[in-house]
């Protein structure tokens, strides 16, 4: 039970180090203690992906014949989309185990803590069994947090767990919550008919996002009925009825189903950090640029140090901190990390908005242009809009890009590599994109 490396959770970041730990020769332990793939797989990017992709489908044959066709028949059977969507998750659940056992990882499915150090190695208990690592990774992830707000917790409510396996539609939904998981299922329960009602604390939905793109797609929600109490605050829930206030004036805004979505907390008890002495800030771990903690040879990568929740961001951080076990010296860099809403329309974005360029003070430039020079995006999109816009400095190179229009997240990758890389406009503007694509409509975006 002697290992290089010891990583505590099984989710996109956990997995992803194991893997490059083992193929490059180290003994490696994986612990967890629910299921394979974390809350990325089991509860959060790929269930609720797969909800709304069957919503897209369905919307895009309710409005065929915008496109020349007529399929009156068309509706959505909520049991099958959700056995479609367990099905894909032990599939997807079954490759992490297999890709995991090939490269030579050991699996245990047991809960895991630390307990203390036996000369060099880490001890970590699982069960009944003690085990010793050089190294650990933490990539425990993190759960939903649950707001003190007077009443909540005698009132049934929902979270994204909760939301992703429904057996019916409510007539109503109330989201307490604007960020991306909000949204996500704000479109999706709206795309069907629901009647829902948003209330965000914040003047804005989507609050680190381009505010352009953002109003954007809150004016394409409120289209399809969707209501927006911004600059709201829940007083408190009784069965039935939020009671919010907004300058003051106090009402009760009824629901039939409530869905909890105002953010994630990492997941940090029971990990025994206390008997390692592993610092904590704001209820998450701490690291460094190499994603080390406060205790050498202990690292914390993903949601649980509360730096950047999404799972290509652990993943990243996953192999830097393996990199670093080896002898490396890769730095973790956040600058260029993408975000992406997967609603209808979609958003896709990367790099510094317009307003932390203002906050900051730094003179930049706007390159704007609609989706719709792209015939690709005409064509798919009937009667449908979207922004493409690049911000650089004074100099062409090029800080932040920000899509609005479905598509989104597949054309962002040549714009996170232009942030990454710290291309000019006019680098942008050299590469010859496929015709017809949308992605080509970063290039149209260059040339203006």
């Amino acid at each position: 039970m002697n290992y290089d490396l010891a990583i505590i959770g099984a989710g996109p970041g956990g997995t992803d180090a194991a893997e490059h730990a083992a193929t490059h020769g180290l003994k490696v332990v994986i612990f967890e203690k629910n299921k394979l793939g974390g809350v990325c797989l089991n509860e959060g990017c790929i269930p609720t992906k797969t909800l709304l992709h069957s919503v897209h489908l369905l919307n895009e044959a309710q409005e065929g014949r915008k496109y020349g066709l007529s399929i009156p028949e068309a509706e959505l059977e909520l049991s099958k989309v959700m056995a479609r969507k367990n099905k894909i998750l032990k599939k997807l659940s079954a490759g992490i185990r297999m890709s995991l056992q090939n490269s030579g990882v050991d699996i245990v499915t047991e809960e895991a803590k630390l307990s203390g150090k036996a000369g060099e190695n880490f001890l970590i208990q699982a069960g009944e069994t003690t085990y010793e690592a050089k190294n650990v990774i933490l990539a425990t992830g993190s759960k939903a947090f649950i707001p003190p707000i007077p009443g909540l917790n005698e009132t049934a409510y929902w979270t994204a767990k909760e939301a992703l396996e429904i057996e019916e539609l409510p007539k109503s939904l109330v989201v307490l919550g604007g960020g991306v998981i909000g949204m996500e299922f704000v479109s999706f329960f709206s795309s069907l008919g629901v009647e829902v009602t948003v209330i965000e604390m914040l003047p804005k939905i989507l609050g680190p996002m381009d505010e352009e793109v953002s109003t954007e797609l809150q004016r394409a929600f409120e289209k399809r009925g969707v209501k927006f109490h911004l600059e709201t605050k829940v007083t408190a829930v009784r069965p039935d009825v939020v009671v919010a206030e907004s300058n003051g004036t106090v009402q009760e805004i009824p629901y039939e189903k409530l869905l909890v979505s105002v953010g994630r907390r990492a997941v940090t008890d029971g990990l025994g950090l206390e008997t390692l002495g592993v610092k904590l800030e704001r209820g998450a771990i701490t690291v460094d640029r190499y994603m080390q903690t406060s205790v050498p040879g202990i690292y914390a990568i993903g949601d649980v140090n509360g730096v950047s929740m999404l799972a290509h961001t652990a993943a990243h951080e996953g192999v830097v901190a393996v990199d670093h076990i080896l002898g490396g010296r890769e730095e973790m860099s956040y600058h260029a990390i993408p975000g992406i809403v997967y609603s209808n329309p979609e958003i896709a974005s990367v790099g510094r908005t317009e307003q932390e360029l203002q906050q900051g003070g730094a003179a930049y430039q706007v390159h704007r242009v609609p989706m719709t020079l792209s015939g690709r995006f005409v064509i798919e999109n009937e009667q449908a809009n979207g922004i493409c816009k690049i911000l650089t400095d004074k100099s062409g190179v090029i800080l932040g890009v920000h899509l609005l229009g479905n598509g989104s997240s597949e054309i962002l990758v040549p714009a996170v590599m232009a942030v990454q890389c710290a291309l000019k406009l006019s680098d942008l503007a050299k590469v010859v994109f496929p015709h017809p694509t949308v992605c080509e409509v970063l290039r149209l975006a260059a040339l203006h």
